[in-house]
């Protein structure tokens, strides 16, 4: 994928069902052409993507290789299925699936040590926004993801800024709140990890309406889009919008 290019990064959660994921290829076929997408479809999915040739990514990856973990992918598996990147760290696994820290880093540590792309989402919650910890919080999940990781492994790495607050309402950060936050994330990451202008996707209630407004934040290195990502003509807009198609 390009350096210094948009990226729009389509998280489907839980959604859709074989018949809708079939409906919505036919919609997107050869409509979206940019090699600067990823879609991350419920895991079962996958295959009909890959074969494809779109780039894919899971939403979630375990820490080891192989083994008796029932449930779990392994970065070793997706890798040999052709998925290029995994989202790791979002809120929801996070809170509804309490991932620590420690879980979190060695998540990614495994994922890029087996040849895959980590997008690393990180944000604060309304509660920690009210008490003004907004950066505490970040630098906290940041350091604690890429403790100990060479700027080589680092440089495959793309933040994803979620403010939890907004995933899912409607409401979204003011631009310069937008702007303020992804400076103070790429000076951390240079400070503490010495890696330059790393790549950070705004993450959050982005839909068809806000794409052109949050698009002209100057340093926002693209989105990573929810609920609207489950609709084609909708993500066909946010995509056509932030990288054209």
């Amino acid at each position: 994928m390009e350096k210094n290019k948009k990226i729009v990064v389509g998280n489907m959660k839980m959604n859709l069902t074989s018949k809708e994921i079939s409906t919505y290829l036919k919609f997107v076929n050869k409509k979206i052409t940019s090699r600067r997408v990823v879609i991350c479809p419920t895991s079962i999915y996958v295959p009909y993507f890959v074969n494809q040739n779109y780039f894919v990514g899971l939403q979630n990856i375990y820490s080891e290789e192989k083994g008796a973990y029932t449930g779990e992918i392994s970065p070793k598996q997706a890798y040999s299925m052709g998925i290029s990147f995994v989202i790791v760290g979002h809120s929801e696994r996070r809170t509804l699936f309490k991932e620590s820290d420690t879980l979190i880093h060695n998540k990614v540590k495994a994922a890029l040590e087996n040849h895959l792309n980590v997008i690393l989402c990180i944000g604060e919650t309304e509660e920690e926004r009210s008490l003004l910890k907004t950066d505490v919080v970040i630098k906290r999940q940041i350091k604690s993801a890429l403790k100990g990781l060479d700027s080589a492994m680092i440089s495959k790495v793309i933040l994803a800024y979620e403010p939890i607050w907004s995933i899912g309402t409607g409401v979204i950060p003011k631009k310069k709140d937008i702007e303020k936050t992804i400076d103070y994330i790429k000076g951390l990451v240079f400070q503490e990890f010495l890696v330059e202008d790393i790549p950070v996707l705004y993450g959050g209630s982005v839909n068809e309406k806000n794409i052109e407004k949050l698009n002209t934040i100057p340093n926002v290195s693209g989105f990573l889009v929810g609920g609207a990502s489950t609709d084609p003509e909708k993500f066909l807009k946010i995509i056509e919008v932030a990288v054209g198609r």
